[in-house]
Formats: structure tokens, sequence, C-alpha cells
């Protein structure tokens, strides 16, 4: 399949220096980009699909607000005493 899209400038020039650091010419290193992108989000997707099949996403709806939740603990860990 042939795919045609207008970069910016900008991006095009980070995407040629980057596939030079490479070694790689720039077509080839965009077609990698691309699909680690699509695999990360594939891969994403069945751990998140994993998790709530086993439970642990919502299984703790007493926390409505998880970075609060985060900050709290945090803290808590910051100022315990040590032994």
């Amino acid at each position: 399949m042939t795919l045609m899209l207008e970069l910016p400038a900008e991006l095009e020039a980070r995407l040629q220096a980057e596939a030079t650091r490479c070694g790689m010419q720039l077509e080839e290193y965009a077609l990698q980009i691309l699909q680690s992108g699509v695999q990360e989000q594939t891969v994403g997707a069945q751990i998140v699909a994993e998790w709530q099949r086993a439970g642990v996403i919502g299984s703790r709806p007493d926390i409505t607000d998880s970075q609060a939740h985060a900050r709290m603990l945090r803290e808590r860990a910051q100022t315990r005493e040590r032994t």
C-alpha cells in the first residue's frame, strides 16, 4: 500500500535526522515508527482487557480520584518513621 502524507517541515527534519542517526532511510524509519506505534497500542489494549477480565481494573471503587490517592500514599511514605 502506498500512503502519501504531507508532513510539517519541522517534523520531516526531525524524522530525517533520527533516521540518519540510526543509519536508515527516511521511509524505512517512518515505517518502523508506525509499526511500533500500532504494536504498542495493541499490546496496551490487550493488557487493559486482561486486567479487566482479572478484576484488577475497578477493584477499588472506594478510590474515586486516583491521582489524589497516589499523592496521599506518596506523602505518607515520605513522612513515615524509619526504623
